[in-house]
Parts: C-alpha cells; sequence; structure tokens
C-alpha cells in the first residue's frame, strides 16, 4: 500500500509534514540521549527518588508560571526555538559543572540534572505539542498526528540505540553536548513551519493574534473551563493508572530476580516490544482508529484495556500477566491516547494551546504522578496485596474511560464552528 494511502496526507500538505516530522524526531532524539543519563542517576540514590520527585513538582510550580509570561511576550516563531535553545544552555553548564567543579559536588550535580531533565522531558514536548496544535486545524490533527507521533518515536528509538552504543566509547558527559546537535535542529524545524504558515497559500494556521494573559494566566483558565478541567481529571487518572503499574512492576520484578544484569535485560525486552508495537500502530491503524471512532471513542480504548488489565492482575497477579499488561498499556497510550489527547487541544484559543497546555502537561501530570505514588504507598502500607491494589485501580481507569468519552463530546461540540466555517 502507498505510503500516502497509509497516512492520509494532501499533497499540499507534506512538505509541513515533513518539517512537523523533523521536529519531532530532533525533539525525542535530544530526549532519548539523555533518559538513561538521569534513570542511572534514580538507580544510583533511589532512597532519595520520593523526595526528589516532590522538588520536581514544585519546580514546576514555579516553571509554568515563567513559562507563561515568555509566551506572552514573545510570538511563536521567536519563543518556541528559544524554549529549545535555553535548554541547550543548560546542558552547555551542566557540562561545565561536570568537567570543572570537584568530585564531592558531583551527588548534587547529579541530583539537580535529574530534576532538570524531569522538567526539560515535559516543556520541549508540550511546546511541540501546543505547537502543532497551533498550526493544524482538528481536521489536519485527527489525520496528521499520528504520523507525526511515528517521528518521535523513530527518535525515541534512535536516541536510545545511539546512547547504547557510544557510552562506553566517548569521554564522560559526552552525551551532553550530543543532544544539544538535535535540539539546535528542532529550533531550526520550529522556525521553518512558523514561516511556511506566514505563505498566503500555506496548509498551516497564521499565527492570528498574541497569546494573551500573565503570568497566572494559563493556571487560572484551567479552572474556568469546564473542557480543560476535564482535560486535567482525564490526565489525572491516567497517571494514577500508569503509577500503579509502574510499582508493580518494581514489586514484581525485584522479586523475581536478585541479579541486575537480568532485571536490566528485561526491562530492555519490554521496552522494544513497546516501542515496535508503538511504532506499527502508529504507521498503520491510529490515524483510522480516530477517524472512524471519533475522539471520544479513540481516548477511551486505553482505560478500557486498563479495567481488563487490572482485573487480570487482580486475579493473577503474576510477573508473565504483569509484563503483558505493562507492555499493552504503554504502547497504547502512546500509539493511540496521546495523538488523539493532542487533537484536543487544536479547538480551544492560542492561550489555552500554550499556556494551559504547560499546566496542565507539567503541574498536573507530575503531581499526579507523586500524589498517585504516596496513595500506592499508602495502600501497601495497609497490607494490601498487588492483586487487591489492581482490582482497586479498576473502577478508577472506569471512571477514566468514562471522562475519554465526555471528552469527545465536548471536543465534538467545540469543533463544529472551525468544521462548519
Amino acid at each position: 500500500m502507498p505510503l500516502r494511502g497509509i497516512v492520509q496526507v494532501r499533497k499540499e500538505e507534506w512538505r509541513a509534514l515533513s518539517w512537523a516530522l523533523l521536529y519531532a524526531f530532533s525533539i525525542f532524539l535530544a530526549y532519548y540521549i539523555l533518559r538513561p543519563v538521569r534513570d542511572e542517576i534514580s538507580a544510583a540514590d533511589r532512597g532519595n527518588l520520593q523526595v526528589i520527585w516532590t522538588v520536581v513538582f514544585l519546580v514546576m510550580l514555579v516553571a509554568v508560571p515563567l513559562y507563561s509570561a515568555v509566551v506572552a511576550r514573545l510570538p511563536r516563531g521567536i519563543f518556541v526555538p528559544r524554549v529549545n535553545r535555553f535548554f541547550i544552555v543548560n546542558l552547555l553548564l551542566f557540562y561545565a559543572a561536570l568537567r570543572l567543579l570537584p568530585l564531592g559536588a558531583r551527588l548534587w550535580i547529579d541530583r539537580v540534572f535529574y530534576v532538570w531533565a524531569s522538567v526539560f522531558a515535559l516543556f520541549v514536548v508540550t511546546v511541540f505539542w501546543g505547537f502543532m496544535a497551533d498550526l493544524w486545524t482538528s481536521e489536519q490533527g485527527k489525520r496528521l498526528f499520528a504520523p507525526i507521533t511515528v517521528g518521535s518515536s523513530l527518535g525515541a528509538i534512535a536516541g536510545s540505540s545511539l546512547t547504547a552504543g557510544l557510552v562506553s566509547v566517548l569521554p564522560p558527559f559526552t552525551l551532553l553536548l550530543l543532544a544539544c546537535v538535535p535540539l539546535e535542529v528542532s529550533a531550526w524545524a520550529a522556525k521553518a513551519l512558523h514561516r511556511r504558515s506566514d505563505s498566503p497559500s500555506s496548509v498551516l494556521r497564521r499565527e492570528d493574534e498574541p497569546v494573551y494573559g500573565g503570568v497566572l494566566t494559563g493556571i487560572q483558565v484551567v479552572f474556568r473551563s469546564p473542557y480543560l478541567r476535564r482535560i486535567a481529571l482525564y490526565i489525572v487518572l491516567m497517571t494514577f493508572a500508569s503509577t500503579v503499574l509502574y510499582f508493580q512492576q518494581a514489586d514484581l520484578i525485584g522479586a523475581a530476580f536478585t541479579d541486575r544484569a537480568a532485571r536490566t535485560s528485561l526491562f530492555a525486552k519490554m521496552d522494544l516490544g513497546v516501542n515496535g508495537i508503538t511504532l506499527f500502530t502508529q504507521g498503520f491503524i491510529t490515524a483510522h482508529i480516530i477517524r472512524r471512532l471519533g475522539i471520544g471513542w479513540s481516548l477511551a480504548i486505553v482505560p478500557m484495556l486498563a479495567v481488563a488489565g487490572f482485573f487480570a492482575l487482580g486475579l493473577f497477579p503474576t510477573l508473565a500477566i504483569l509484563v503483558a499488561v505493562q507492555v499493552m498499556f504503554r504502547s497504547m497510550r502512546y500509539a493511540l491516547a496521546k495523538p488523539t489527547r493532542e487533537v484536543l487541544f487544536t479547538v480551544v484559543g492560542r492561550e489555552e494551546k500554550y499556556k494551559s497546555k504547560a499546566f496542565i502537561d507539567a503541574a498536573i501530570y507530575r503531581g499526579g504522578d507523586l500524589v498517585s505514588g504516596w496513595i500506592y504507598a499508602g495502600l501497601a502500607a495497609l497490607g494490601l496485596t498487588i492483586g487487591g491494589i489492581a482490582l482497586l485501580a479498576v473502577p478508577v481507569a472506569g471512571l477514566w474511560a468514562i471522562t475519554g468519552l465526555q471528552l469527545g463530546k465536548q471536543q465534538k461540540r467545540l469543533d463544529e464552528p472551525e468544521t462548519t466555517g
């Protein structure tokens, strides 16, 4: 089957889509070069991980208003590349600190880098998808966001492979410098997309009005809007399901394997399965599901799979069931729920696309992780088993599915003026 038939791209959209794919590939290439560095820090300092997560959340609460202030003052063609270049400067400073400061400072540099990397991961992705939602219409998003996520998955695979191959060859800390290259490429891709949107014949939406409001506007607008509040609820319920599975994974794999190499091998095989299923689904299935079933059902599929997965874990809390559920859950989250969720922002104003989206994707997301982690720890302290906690998660996943269906109805109502206009 020809590629054009698979991804449903119109002739006039191919050039802009190519720049979007380059942007997605570059951002995720940079992140997955840095992710193993961050994860190694978490393994070495795992006794303080919950405290570090709390610091990440507090930093998010400060970073979101600062980002909102930048968005209100600069056009997207300037602030999107500058966000990426800001992180490039940060990486250069980390590299200098690691090379020049004494070895005794390494522990605190590592902790600061872990917090920074967590903020980086959420903000560069949020800026990318906010930019995409600003450029493409809702109708285009339903067709094109799935193939755009293929670019991000390819970048993730390339970054992981590059790091695995070079970490033992390159001098210490050189990976930080290496990640600067794709970040700069992504800045140029963003500028190219913005220039194309200014063309009278462009298929992209122009930047026809500034992003208004102060530094706290993004937070305020979320709580004023029923639509955005429901998106935030969807994220919170998603993070609860993800955190429960993450902690159950740690418990079951930790009990099954005492050898660190064996655990690492299993994690690598799970990641390979997730990436393979994600790529196939994004490339051949996701766009068709969104077009034929609509936004609501596309958002509800992953929660419905989570209901079945938690029920299976409740009845049979074994490592084999956990691995199957986790691989299915993560791959469908990335392949289906993520691009569908980003379509939700194509029907809101520019302020919501950039400011409220940053608050939802950063503070709400990370806050949901933090709270869910403490809830799981509390349930375990009360004596609940892995199976018992899984069964308690079933109705939460059901509420998550209902929230997705409701969001689909709201998105359709908001999309009607644009569709008919």
